[in-house]
Protein backbone atom coordinates (compact mmCIF):
# COMPACT_ATOMS: atom_id res chain seq x y z
CA UNK A 1 0.00 0.00 0.00
CA UNK A 2 2.72 2.15 1.23
CA UNK A 3 4.98 1.59 -2.14
CA UNK A 4 1.56 2.31 -4.18
CA UNK A 5 0.96 5.59 -2.81
CA UNK A 6 4.87 6.54 -3.42
CA UNK A 7 4.44 5.78 -6.66
CA UNK A 8 1.29 7.93 -7.44
CA UNK A 9 2.93 10.67 -5.82
CA UNK A 10 5.78 10.35 -8.17
CA UNK A 11 3.65 10.41 -10.78
CA UNK A 12 1.88 13.57 -9.75
CA UNK A 13 5.06 15.74 -9.44
CA UNK A 14 5.90 14.22 -12.66
CA UNK A 15 2.75 15.17 -14.82
CA UNK A 16 2.85 19.13 -12.77
CA UNK A 17 6.62 19.50 -14.03
CA UNK A 18 6.18 18.06 -17.59
CA UNK A 19 2.64 20.90 -17.42
CA UNK A 20 4.92 23.53 -16.53
CA UNK A 21 7.57 23.37 -18.72
CA UNK A 22 4.96 23.00 -21.62
CA UNK A 23 3.49 26.40 -20.46
CA UNK A 24 7.13 28.05 -20.57
CA UNK A 25 7.57 26.80 -23.84
CA UNK A 26 4.17 28.36 -24.63
CA UNK A 27 5.18 31.45 -23.51
CA UNK A 28 8.11 32.01 -24.69
CA UNK A 29 7.21 31.26 -28.34
CA UNK A 30 4.60 34.36 -28.03
CA UNK A 31 6.90 36.32 -27.33
CA UNK A 32 9.34 35.64 -29.93
CA UNK A 33 6.19 35.79 -32.27
CA UNK A 34 5.07 39.67 -31.03
CA UNK A 35 8.83 40.31 -31.27
CA UNK A 36 8.65 38.76 -35.11
CA UNK A 37 5.81 41.48 -35.91
CA UNK A 38 7.30 44.51 -34.46
CA UNK A 39 9.60 46.29 -37.25
CA UNK A 40 13.13 47.40 -36.76
CA UNK A 41 14.44 50.95 -37.38
CA UNK A 42 16.82 53.19 -37.11
CA UNK A 43 16.56 56.49 -35.53
CA UNK A 44 18.83 59.15 -34.45
CA UNK A 45 18.64 61.75 -31.68
CA UNK A 46 17.96 65.76 -31.88
CA UNK A 47 20.73 67.50 -31.01
CA UNK A 48 21.57 71.04 -30.39
CA UNK A 49 24.62 72.15 -32.86
CA UNK A 50 26.43 74.73 -35.34
CA UNK A 51 26.08 74.45 -38.91
CA UNK A 52 28.53 76.43 -41.57
CA UNK A 53 28.85 76.84 -44.94
CA UNK A 54 31.90 77.70 -46.23
CA UNK A 55 32.74 78.77 -49.55
CA UNK A 56 36.02 77.94 -51.13
CA UNK A 57 37.24 79.69 -54.24
CA UNK A 58 40.15 80.64 -56.26
CA UNK A 59 40.87 84.59 -56.61
CA UNK A 60 43.37 86.43 -58.83
CA UNK A 61 44.84 90.15 -57.27
CA UNK A 62 44.60 92.94 -59.65
CA UNK A 63 45.90 96.12 -59.12
CA UNK A 64 43.53 99.04 -57.24
CA UNK A 65 44.38 101.50 -60.16
CA UNK A 66 46.30 100.75 -63.40
CA UNK A 67 47.31 103.74 -65.92
CA UNK A 68 48.67 104.29 -69.29
CA UNK A 69 50.52 107.99 -68.98
CA UNK A 70 50.32 109.89 -71.96
CA UNK A 71 51.50 113.35 -72.59
CA UNK A 72 49.18 116.24 -73.49
CA UNK A 73 51.30 117.59 -76.43
CA UNK A 74 53.73 116.41 -78.90
CA UNK A 75 57.11 116.70 -79.03
CA UNK A 76 60.71 114.34 -78.69
CA UNK A 77 61.40 112.84 -75.82
CA UNK A 78 64.27 114.82 -74.28
CA UNK A 79 64.45 112.39 -71.17
CA UNK A 80 62.72 109.87 -69.53
CA UNK A 81 63.89 109.21 -65.85
CA UNK A 82 62.15 105.88 -65.01
CA UNK A 83 61.94 101.88 -66.46
CA UNK A 84 60.34 98.76 -65.77
CA UNK A 85 60.08 98.37 -62.30
CA UNK A 86 60.87 101.14 -60.79
CA UNK A 87 58.23 102.79 -58.16
CA UNK A 88 57.15 106.06 -58.18
CA UNK A 89 55.08 108.49 -56.20
CA UNK A 90 52.32 110.97 -56.88
CA UNK A 91 53.70 113.96 -58.70
CA UNK A 92 57.20 112.60 -59.64
CA UNK A 93 58.72 113.57 -63.06
CA UNK A 94 58.52 110.86 -65.32
CA UNK A 95 59.81 112.72 -69.19
CA UNK A 96 60.53 115.30 -70.29
CA UNK A 97 59.38 116.27 -73.92
CA UNK A 98 61.52 118.65 -76.01
CA UNK A 99 58.87 121.44 -78.44
CA UNK A 100 60.42 124.16 -79.59
CA UNK A 101 57.45 125.94 -81.21
CA UNK A 102 56.29 126.13 -78.23
CA UNK A 103 58.53 128.70 -76.27
CA UNK A 104 57.85 130.93 -79.89
CA UNK A 105 54.33 130.79 -78.89
CA UNK A 106 55.19 131.38 -75.51
CA UNK A 107 56.97 134.66 -76.00
CA UNK A 108 54.52 135.78 -78.47
CA UNK A 109 51.63 135.79 -75.87
CA UNK A 110 53.80 137.43 -73.06
CA UNK A 111 54.42 140.07 -76.11
CA UNK A 112 50.63 140.41 -76.63
CA UNK A 113 49.99 140.73 -73.07
CA UNK A 114 52.34 143.57 -72.64
CA UNK A 115 51.23 145.49 -75.68
CA UNK A 116 47.29 144.73 -73.96
CA UNK A 117 48.65 146.23 -70.74
CA UNK A 118 49.73 149.11 -73.08
CA UNK A 119 46.76 149.82 -74.35
CA UNK A 120 44.95 149.80 -70.98
CA UNK A 121 47.09 152.57 -69.84
CA UNK A 122 46.79 154.70 -73.01
CA UNK A 123 42.96 154.14 -72.98
CA UNK A 124 43.02 155.16 -69.34
CA UNK A 125 44.54 158.46 -69.98
CA UNK A 126 42.08 158.86 -72.75
CA UNK A 127 39.42 159.02 -70.58
CA UNK A 128 40.77 161.26 -68.11
CA UNK A 129 41.48 163.42 -70.27
CA UNK A 130 37.77 163.58 -71.86
CA UNK A 131 37.13 163.50 -68.23
CA UNK A 132 38.58 167.14 -67.48
CA UNK A 133 37.31 168.46 -70.70
CA UNK A 134 34.02 167.13 -70.20
CA UNK A 135 34.21 168.82 -67.12
CA UNK A 136 35.57 172.32 -68.21
CA UNK A 137 32.89 172.44 -70.60
CA UNK A 138 30.07 171.77 -68.50
CA UNK A 139 31.22 173.99 -66.44
CA UNK A 140 31.38 176.98 -69.15
CA UNK A 141 27.99 176.30 -69.99
CA UNK A 142 26.71 176.25 -66.68
CA UNK A 143 28.37 179.52 -66.13
CA UNK A 144 26.90 181.09 -68.79
CA UNK A 145 23.56 179.65 -68.17
CA UNK A 146 23.69 181.16 -65.14
CA UNK A 147 24.63 184.65 -66.58
CA UNK A 148 21.80 184.44 -69.30
CA UNK A 149 19.13 183.65 -66.47
CA UNK A 150 20.47 186.75 -64.20
CA UNK A 151 20.68 189.67 -67.06
CA UNK A 152 18.78 188.21 -70.24
CA UNK A 153 20.08 189.54 -73.61
CA UNK A 154 23.48 189.64 -72.06
CA UNK A 155 24.80 186.43 -73.58
CA UNK A 156 23.23 185.70 -77.20
CA UNK A 157 21.65 182.78 -77.76
CA UNK A 158 23.95 181.16 -80.35
CA UNK A 159 26.70 181.61 -77.78
CA UNK A 160 25.05 179.85 -75.21
CA UNK A 161 23.72 176.66 -78.46
CA UNK A 162 27.18 176.20 -78.46
CA UNK A 163 27.98 176.40 -74.90
CA UNK A 164 25.83 173.07 -74.16
CA UNK A 165 26.61 171.72 -77.53
CA UNK A 166 30.55 171.40 -76.75
CA UNK A 167 29.41 169.91 -73.35
CA UNK A 168 27.01 167.33 -74.99
CA UNK A 169 29.95 166.58 -77.17
CA UNK A 170 32.57 166.21 -74.78
CA UNK A 171 30.32 163.23 -72.44
CA UNK A 172 30.01 161.37 -75.33
CA UNK A 173 33.79 162.04 -75.80
CA UNK A 174 34.10 160.50 -72.38
CA UNK A 175 31.76 157.39 -73.11
CA UNK A 176 33.60 156.89 -75.97
CA UNK A 177 37.06 156.66 -74.28
CA UNK A 178 35.30 154.12 -71.46
CA UNK A 179 34.43 152.35 -74.68
CA UNK A 180 38.17 151.85 -75.77
CA UNK A 181 39.48 151.21 -72.04
CA UNK A 182 36.87 148.50 -71.39
CA UNK A 183 38.14 147.06 -74.91
CA UNK A 184 41.68 147.53 -74.06
CA UNK A 185 40.68 145.43 -70.92
CA UNK A 186 38.75 142.74 -72.50
CA UNK A 187 41.75 142.15 -75.21
CA UNK A 188 44.27 141.71 -72.04
CA UNK A 189 42.10 139.08 -70.43
CA UNK A 190 42.24 137.34 -73.93
CA UNK A 191 46.03 138.15 -74.01
CA UNK A 192 46.17 136.71 -70.55
CA UNK A 193 44.28 133.62 -71.52
CA UNK A 194 46.26 132.64 -74.29
CA UNK A 195 49.27 133.31 -72.55
CA UNK A 196 48.01 130.83 -69.79
CA UNK A 197 47.03 127.98 -72.04
CA UNK A 198 50.36 128.00 -74.07
CA UNK A 199 52.25 128.66 -70.84
CA UNK A 200 49.86 125.05 -69.70
CA UNK A 201 51.11 123.48 -73.06
CA UNK A 202 54.52 124.27 -71.91
CA UNK A 203 53.94 122.69 -68.55
CA UNK A 204 52.88 119.60 -70.10
CA UNK A 205 56.38 118.87 -71.68
CA UNK A 206 57.31 117.73 -68.03
CA UNK A 207 55.27 114.41 -67.60
CA UNK A 208 54.40 114.04 -64.06
CA UNK A 209 52.83 110.46 -62.38
CA UNK A 210 49.14 110.64 -61.68
CA UNK A 211 49.14 107.77 -59.03
CA UNK A 212 51.66 106.60 -56.88
CA UNK A 213 52.67 102.87 -58.31
CA UNK A 214 55.29 100.30 -60.32
CA UNK A 215 56.09 101.33 -63.78
CA UNK A 216 54.78 97.92 -65.24
CA UNK A 217 55.70 98.96 -68.64
CA UNK A 218 57.79 101.49 -70.69
CA UNK A 219 57.02 102.10 -73.97
CA UNK A 220 59.34 104.85 -75.37
CA UNK A 221 63.05 105.90 -75.07
CA UNK A 222 65.18 108.93 -75.31
CA UNK A 223 65.18 110.63 -78.89
CA UNK A 224 61.78 109.24 -79.91
CA UNK A 225 58.63 110.95 -81.24
CA UNK A 226 55.76 111.12 -79.14
CA UNK A 227 52.14 112.06 -79.80
CA UNK A 228 50.07 113.49 -78.04
CA UNK A 229 47.15 112.23 -76.26
CA UNK A 230 44.27 114.05 -77.12
CA UNK A 231 41.26 112.26 -76.98
CA UNK A 232 40.48 108.32 -76.11
CA UNK A 233 40.11 107.31 -79.24
CA UNK A 234 43.74 107.83 -80.05
CA UNK A 235 45.71 104.77 -81.05
CA UNK A 236 48.97 106.22 -79.56
CA UNK A 237 51.41 104.74 -78.22
CA UNK A 238 52.00 105.84 -73.60
CA UNK A 239 55.17 106.64 -72.38
CA UNK A 240 54.97 104.33 -69.09
CA UNK A 241 51.93 102.41 -67.39
CA UNK A 242 52.02 102.37 -64.04
CA UNK A 243 50.25 100.14 -61.69
CA UNK A 244 49.12 101.23 -58.20
CA UNK A 245 49.97 97.92 -55.88
CA UNK A 246 50.49 98.72 -52.27
CA UNK A 247 46.54 98.66 -52.28
CA UNK A 248 45.56 95.49 -54.42
CA UNK A 249 41.87 94.09 -55.64
CA UNK A 250 41.26 90.71 -54.80
CA UNK A 251 38.77 89.80 -57.42
CA UNK A 252 36.85 86.06 -56.69
CA UNK A 253 34.13 84.66 -59.25
CA UNK A 254 30.81 83.98 -56.63
CA UNK A 255 28.88 81.37 -57.96
CA UNK A 256 25.36 82.12 -59.35
CA UNK A 257 23.41 80.16 -56.35
CA UNK A 258 25.36 81.76 -53.49
CA UNK A 259 25.24 85.46 -54.09
CA UNK A 260 22.07 85.85 -52.00
CA UNK A 261 24.91 85.22 -49.48
CA UNK A 262 27.45 88.15 -50.32
CA UNK A 263 27.17 91.13 -48.22
CA UNK A 264 29.82 94.24 -47.71
CA UNK A 265 31.94 93.27 -45.00
CA UNK A 266 31.63 89.62 -44.87
CA UNK A 267 35.20 88.11 -43.51
CA UNK A 268 37.05 85.70 -45.46
CA UNK A 269 40.13 83.72 -45.11
CA UNK A 270 42.66 84.00 -47.82
CA UNK A 271 45.65 81.92 -48.42
CA UNK A 272 48.44 82.85 -50.93
CA UNK A 273 51.03 79.62 -51.24
CA UNK A 274 53.24 81.65 -53.81
CA UNK A 275 54.15 83.98 -50.96
CA UNK A 276 53.38 81.82 -47.76
CA UNK A 277 50.97 84.25 -46.28
CA UNK A 278 47.94 83.65 -44.70
CA UNK A 279 45.12 86.97 -43.93
CA UNK A 280 41.78 87.62 -43.01
CA UNK A 281 39.87 89.69 -45.85
CA UNK A 282 36.56 91.76 -46.04
CA UNK A 283 34.39 92.15 -48.74
CA UNK A 284 34.37 95.90 -50.12
CA UNK A 285 32.85 95.65 -53.04
CA UNK A 286 30.70 93.40 -56.18
CA UNK A 287 29.33 94.24 -59.66
CA UNK A 288 25.83 93.00 -58.34
CA UNK A 289 25.41 91.89 -61.73
CA UNK A 290 26.05 87.62 -62.66
CA UNK A 291 28.01 87.52 -66.22
CA UNK A 292 25.94 85.69 -68.24
CA UNK A 293 28.82 83.03 -69.81
CA UNK A 294 30.35 82.18 -66.20
CA UNK A 295 27.00 82.74 -64.09
CA UNK A 296 29.17 83.79 -61.66
CA UNK A 297 29.63 87.75 -60.27
CA UNK A 298 32.84 89.34 -59.38
CA UNK A 299 33.24 90.04 -55.76
CA UNK A 300 36.17 92.54 -54.55
CA UNK A 301 38.51 92.39 -51.82
CA UNK A 302 40.93 95.40 -51.03
CA UNK A 303 44.13 93.76 -49.23
CA UNK A 304 47.03 96.45 -48.39
CA UNK A 305 50.17 95.39 -49.67
CA UNK A 306 52.53 98.25 -48.95
CA UNK A 307 55.67 96.38 -48.46
CA UNK A 308 55.09 95.35 -52.46
CA UNK A 309 54.85 91.21 -51.38
CA UNK A 310 52.38 90.33 -53.21
CA UNK A 311 52.04 90.80 -56.99
CA UNK A 312 49.11 91.70 -59.45
CA UNK A 313 48.26 88.24 -61.13
CA UNK A 314 49.26 85.99 -58.35
CA UNK A 315 46.22 83.95 -57.15
CA UNK A 316 44.86 83.26 -53.99
CA UNK A 317 42.72 80.45 -52.40
CA UNK A 318 39.93 82.34 -50.28
CA UNK A 319 37.00 80.97 -47.68
CA UNK A 320 33.83 82.67 -47.72
CA UNK A 321 31.75 82.07 -44.87
CA UNK A 322 27.99 81.98 -46.86
CA UNK A 323 25.64 81.05 -43.73
CA UNK A 324 25.91 79.80 -40.06
CA UNK A 325 23.72 79.06 -37.25
CA UNK A 326 25.05 78.58 -33.75
CA UNK A 327 22.85 76.58 -31.34
CA UNK A 328 20.20 75.58 -33.32
CA UNK A 329 18.31 71.89 -33.09
CA UNK A 330 19.55 69.82 -35.24
CA UNK A 331 19.11 66.60 -37.11
CA UNK A 332 20.35 64.17 -39.79
CA UNK A 333 19.19 65.07 -43.31
CA UNK A 334 18.27 61.79 -43.88
CA UNK A 335 14.93 61.76 -41.15
CA UNK A 336 13.69 64.49 -43.19
CA UNK A 337 11.14 63.30 -46.30
CA UNK A 338 8.48 65.30 -48.57
CA UNK A 339 5.05 64.38 -47.56
CA UNK A 340 2.41 64.53 -50.96
CA UNK A 341 2.43 68.29 -50.29
CA UNK A 342 6.08 68.48 -50.54
CA UNK A 343 6.29 69.68 -47.21
CA UNK A 344 8.96 68.90 -45.00
CA UNK A 345 8.27 65.97 -42.56
CA UNK A 346 9.85 63.74 -39.77
CA UNK A 347 9.03 60.53 -38.54
CA UNK A 348 9.50 61.13 -34.85
CA UNK A 349 9.24 58.20 -31.62
CA UNK A 350 7.21 58.37 -28.21
CA UNK A 351 8.02 56.98 -25.30
CA UNK A 352 6.54 53.97 -26.24
CA UNK A 353 8.17 53.61 -29.37
CA UNK A 354 5.40 54.75 -31.60
CA UNK A 355 5.99 56.61 -34.31
CA UNK A 356 4.51 59.96 -34.94
CA UNK A 357 4.28 62.15 -38.28
CA UNK A 358 5.21 65.84 -37.60
CA UNK A 359 5.69 68.92 -40.17
CA UNK A 360 8.70 70.15 -39.83
CA UNK A 361 10.38 74.02 -40.40
CA UNK A 362 13.32 73.65 -41.81
CA UNK A 363 16.11 76.19 -41.68
CA UNK A 364 19.98 76.02 -43.63
CA UNK A 365 20.61 72.39 -44.78
CA UNK A 366 24.15 70.93 -44.68
CA UNK A 367 25.21 67.29 -46.55
CA UNK A 368 24.48 65.95 -43.02
CA UNK A 369 22.46 67.68 -40.82
CA UNK A 370 19.86 70.17 -41.19
CA UNK A 371 18.32 72.66 -38.75
CA UNK A 372 15.07 72.41 -37.61
CA UNK A 373 13.48 75.49 -36.52
CA UNK A 374 10.13 74.13 -35.43
CA UNK A 375 8.50 70.57 -35.19
CA UNK A 376 11.38 68.53 -33.07
CA UNK A 377 12.92 69.45 -29.98
CA UNK A 378 16.17 68.57 -28.63
CA UNK A 379 16.02 64.96 -27.48
CA UNK A 380 13.38 63.71 -29.74
CA UNK A 381 14.35 60.15 -31.71
CA UNK A 382 14.11 60.15 -35.28
CA UNK A 383 13.69 57.49 -37.99
CA UNK A 384 16.39 57.37 -40.52
CA UNK A 385 15.70 56.74 -44.14
CA UNK A 386 12.62 54.03 -45.36
CA UNK A 387 10.54 56.24 -43.98
CA UNK A 388 8.08 54.76 -46.50
CA UNK A 389 7.74 51.92 -44.27
CA UNK A 390 6.17 53.03 -41.35
CA UNK A 391 2.69 53.94 -40.53
CA UNK A 392 1.05 56.39 -38.27
CA UNK A 393 1.06 55.14 -34.09
CA UNK A 394 2.88 51.96 -35.59
CA UNK A 395 5.25 50.53 -32.79
CA UNK A 396 9.22 49.86 -33.78
CA UNK A 397 12.07 48.73 -32.53
CA UNK A 398 14.42 51.40 -32.65
CA UNK A 399 18.11 50.61 -33.26
CA UNK A 400 19.64 53.91 -31.77
CA UNK A 401 23.24 55.44 -34.11
CA UNK A 402 25.23 58.23 -32.62
CA UNK A 403 25.20 61.04 -35.31
CA UNK A 404 27.50 64.84 -34.95
CA UNK A 405 25.63 67.56 -33.63
CA UNK A 406 27.00 70.21 -35.72
CA UNK A 407 28.79 70.36 -39.30
CA UNK A 408 31.01 72.56 -41.46
CA UNK A 409 29.95 72.26 -45.04
CA UNK A 410 32.60 72.73 -47.57
CA UNK A 411 31.13 73.99 -50.89
CA UNK A 412 34.20 74.27 -54.13
CA UNK A 413 33.78 77.02 -56.54
CA UNK A 414 37.46 76.04 -57.81
CA UNK A 415 40.84 75.99 -55.71
CA UNK A 416 44.15 76.82 -57.21
CA UNK A 417 47.26 74.36 -57.07
CA UNK A 418 50.62 75.45 -57.99
CA UNK A 419 52.04 72.57 -58.12
CA UNK A 420 50.37 72.08 -61.65
CA UNK A 421 46.43 70.74 -60.27
CA UNK A 422 43.32 72.76 -60.90
CA UNK A 423 39.71 71.93 -59.52
CA UNK A 424 36.64 73.46 -60.46
CA UNK A 425 33.37 73.43 -59.65
CA UNK A 426 30.74 73.23 -56.82
CA UNK A 427 30.65 69.69 -54.65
Amino acid sequence: MQNHLSSALSTGVALIAALGMTSCHSGSSSTEAKAATVPSAQVASAQRGDISQILTLAGQFQPYQEVDVHPKVSGYMKKINVDIGDIVHQGETLAVLEVPELQAQLQGTVFQLKQSQEEITRAQHEVKSAEALEYALHAESERLKQAAATRPGLIAQQELDDAQAKDLNSQAQVDAAKATLAAAQQHAEAARADNQRVQALESYTTVTAPISGVVVWRYADTGALIQGGTNSNDSTLPIVRISQSALLRLRIPVPENDVKYVHIGDTLQVRVDAINRSFEGKVVRFTRNVNFETRTMETEVDVENKNLSIDPGMYANTALQLARVHNVVTIPVDAVVLNAQQRPTVYVLDAANRVHIRPVQLGIEGTKLAEIDQGVSPGDRVILGGQEKYREDEEVSPMVTTEPASETVQESGGMIDLKGEANGGNQ
